[in-house]
């Protein structure tokens, strides 16, 4: 068996401004704009194909708008912080932190024109970024310094982003803990029990509520009076993201607590359902005098539609009850790989009456 290591290819010159890379045949542009020298892959290894992505290529570049040339990064920065506002609150407020360290750690300063940042320097900053922070939060660093510069494209101040190919790291698949229905009922009663808590019974309910209904935190925090119909047996819930609304049935197992928190509450139709909004600290002291693994408010939501996949329903059902209109894709994806012991017995049910003796 040969040793020998795999020769790089080499670019070769096909046309004006074009070449093609001749390991796999793919034809690049290589433009001259401004001073500066630009290579873009034209992802094809058609000929005819790659004349015309460079035609269109060449014609982007001439429309670069030349009053924009001296446009800098700090006037980039307020112009791409000031197009955040119709997120929502939290989104805002991530992106805020990464705005005040792309602030603090650029290098070449804020003064530069935005016209002669060079990839290499974004890849320093996301370098310093990588070593101080997790994935996820280095990926929302990438994923800021890619729209702040596309948006310079998309104003014409840039012909290419010189984000264009930083890329996120791909995060390792967690370990996702999730109690059982009899482990939620125990962190509901430990909670409760903690007299000398003044807020241990709103604390409890609080709890009880995320894995009686299946909602997110924010979503069960944002629940008022005039959201709950009792009548009808339905919950009006929005979400925070989107401020999308979606109804999801006081089930059976959700009514009691429904019905005295209703009565607890103010009467007001503003009122909110339940009177605390966060039980991190509440939570992690349970499951430390439980002896369980720790549990987040996430893990009270995956609790709940693993009941309920372990009882039959089925993910598109499952999907519409969390508010997804992916027709259970998410579910069926997140949730396949549920307890033995619920596919044994899903298994049991594949029975031929008429092989029975």
């Amino acid at each position: 068996m040969s040793t020998r290591a795999k020769q790089p290819g080499k670019f070769e010159k096909v046309g004006e401004c074009l070449y093609r890379y001749s390991t796999n045949n793919v034809y690049y542009a290589v433009v001259r704009h401004e001073g500066k020298l630009i290579r873009r892959s034209l992802e094809t290894d058609d000929a005819k194909l790659a004349k015309g992505k460079l035609s269109d290529f060449r014609n982007s570049l001439s429309q670069v708008d030349s009053s924009l040339g001296k446009m800098t990064i700090e006037e980039l920065l307020k112009k791409f912080q000031a197009t955040l506002k119709t997120l929502d609150a939290n989104t805002i407020q991530k992106l805020g932190f990464v705005a005040t360290h792309f602030r603090k750690d650029w290098a070449p300063g804020l003064t530069q024109a935005v016209r002669k940042v060079k990839p290499s320097e974004v890849d320093a900053w996301l370098g310093l970024m990588r070593e101080k922070y997790a994935i996820s939060y280095y990926n929302e660093h990438v994923q800021f310094v890619r729209r702040m510069f596309e948006l310079a494209v998309a104003d014409k101040a840039i012909a290419e982003s010189p984000a264009r190919a930083s890329k996120t790291v791909k995060r390792e698949t967690p370990i996702r803990q999730t109690p059982t229905w009899e482990q939620f009922k125990a962190l509901v009663a430990d909670v409760r029990s903690q007299k000398f808590n003044a807020d241990a019974d709103d604390s409890a309910d609080f709890v009880d509520f995320l894995g009686r209904s299946g909602l997110g935190n924010s979503e069960a925090a944002n629940i008022q009076r005039k959201h709950v119909d009792l009548e009808k047996g339905k919950i009006t819930v929005l979400r925070n993201k989107t401020n999308q609304g979606y109804q999801i049935p006081i089930f059976p197992q959700l009514r009691p607590l429904v019905e005295k928190l209703m009565k607890q509450a103010e009467d007001k139709p503003d009122a909110h359902l339940l009177k605390v909004d966060n039980v991190k600290k509440a939570l992690t002291n349970s499951c430390a005098r439980l002896n369980l693994p720790h549990f987040s408010h996430r893990s009270m939501r995956r609790c709940f539609v693993t009941r309920c996949i372990e009882l039959g329903l089925d993910f598109k059902t499952v999907a519409a009850l969390q508010g997804h209109r992916d027709g259970g894709i998410l579910i069926a994806k997140t949730y396949s790989h549920l307890r033995t012991e619920h596919l044994d017995s899903m298994a049991e049910r594949l029975v031929d009456a008429t092989l029975k003796a």
